[in-house]
């Protein structure tokens, strides 16, 4: 399983919404990079749910239930992908940007060094670190 981190404003698309919706697809990703880590995600691969722009925080653990298809948001024919995540749950104490700058054991990590990208990789590590700041107790 790999683990990934998304980001949403939460003013278009919040973890609460995500949470009444059940499972969602990701729509509306529109660059390069970040269209190929959705198309990378597995089914049953984790990713951190990020508020970007509001809160600047981590608010949740969404799950891939499916894997990369065409993004109904997009043109026909365009390269766009999506794809489907289901909230798993909340993030039982929500992990600021200043608390992962301010971790020396994320020194490197995507979040910060690629601070525009909405959709990237989070190694195991980092993943461990993350979750135990949050108290995330899941896999």
């Amino acid at each position: 399983m790999n683990h990934w981190l998304v980001k949403s404003e939460p003013d278009a698309f919040s973890w609460d919404q995500q949470v009444a919706n059940g499972v969602e697809p990701w729509t509306g990703v529109r660059n390069h990079m970040a269209k190929a880590n959705l198309a990378a995600m597995k089914k049953g691969d984790l990713a951190f749910f990020y508020h970007s722009n509001v809160g600047k925080e981590i608010v949740g653990v969404v799950e891939v239930v499916r894997e990369a298809y065409p993004d109904p948001s997009a043109e026909e024919g365009s390269p766009w992908v999506c794809v489907d995540m289901k909230a798993v749950g909340p993030v039982p104490k929500p992990v600021t940007l200043a608390d992962i700058k301010a971790e020396p054991k994320l020194e490197g990590i995507a979040l910060v060094r690629m601070s525009r990208l909405s959709v990237m990789p989070i190694s195991p590590e980092h993943w461990k670190v993350i979750a135990k700041m949050g108290g995330w107790k899941g896999k």
